[in-house]
């Protein structure tokens, strides 16, 4: 019996997820009777059914769905032996698929990306931001090397290390925050409007959390999906926000206003998957953000 070849591995992979021949076809760059023929091929091969072709959508059938495992974990595990072979020690070359949860781009990745290119200019950087789930699934899927979110209960497979702990500040616009007192009683904000992160941001569950606790109810006059809309409507209007108190260190139109008692902190992590294979760009990639962490005074993780 001859071995199945990479390619049936991708076809069977291709209608399965897309539940018809046609689609995956397209996808492939195929012929839809050429698929078909090759997916039987593999069948013969393996000498048992993979697809139930009977219903309107195509589906595995309990043999396929076993192998379509062990076929997509096989071909993930391609892709690393080929990154492995091509990784270049002395990083003249290389290339890093980052996830980060969209509260970092605001005052994190610049400084990483400057740092990346400046100690290694060969290195390629691709940026996803995403929600921590997604950017935990895609480092699982081996679609991301490295993530950046925060300590707490991971997929199993997932590797965190603590980067810094990161602080949550009420903030205003610079010219408004002169008028309000040096420490904020949290009961106070009942008379404030404020603007926040909508939610579907992890960082406004642990806003409202803090609000909930302390029984204080603000008036949310904005919400927003972006960091710089509310950076932008808060410089220019009474509205006050909350907001990473490093982004705020780094923004000279903002400024902190502390709040009695403070808002809770997180930890900040840099995620991988267990057992992963961990490129030289990887590596210095992993170096170089302990050293910025730590050259810009964040605090240390608790």
């Amino acid at each position: 019996m001859s071995a199945p070849e990479l390619r049936h591995l991708r076809y069977l992979l291709a209608v399965a997820e897309h539940g018809n021949f046609t689609r995956a076809a397209e996808e492939l760059h195929i012929s839809q009777p050429t698929l078909s023929q090759q997916i039987k091929q593999l069948e013969r091969t393996l000498g048992v059914q993979l697809l139930d072709r009977t219903g309107r959508t195509v589906r595995l059938t309990d043999a396929g769905a076993v192998y379509a495992d062990h076929a997509q974990r096989a071909l993930r595990d391609l892709a690393t032996a080929e990154r492995a072979v091509h990784d270049v020690q002395d990083l003249s070359r290389g290339h890093l698929r980052l996830g980060v949860t969209p509260t970092f781009t605001a005052y994190l990745v610049g400084p990483l990306t400057a740092e990346l290119h400046t100690r290694h200019p060969g290195i390629g950087l691709t940026l996803v931001e995403m929600t921590q789930d997604r950017i935990e699934a895609a480092l699982l899927a081996d679609d991301l090397d490295l993530g950046i979110a925060f300590a707490g209960t991971h997929l199993s497979g997932i590797t965190p290390t603590a980067l810094f702990t990161e602080t949550l500040t009420l903030v205003a616009g610079a010219s408004h925050a002169q008028a309000m007192p040096d420490l904020l009683p949290v009961r106070a904000l009942k008379d404030k409007q404020l603007a926040l992160l909508s939610a579907d941001f992890a960082t406004r569950g642990h806003i409202d959390d803090y609000f909930t606790h302390h029984r204080a109810a603000p008036r949310i006059t904005v919400e927003a999906n972006s960091i710089q809309a509310l950076t932008e409507i808060v410089q220019r209007t009474p509205l006050v926000t909350v907001l990473p108190d490093a982004l705020t260190h780094d923004h000279p139109h903002l400024s902190p206003v502390p709040l009695d008692p403070p808002l809770p902190t997180r930890t900040v992590t840099l995620l991988h998957r267990e057992g992963a294979y961990r490129s030289a760009a990887t590596r210095a990639f992993t170096d170089l953000t302990h050293d910025l962490v730590r050259r810009r005074g964040y605090t240390p993780p608790r």
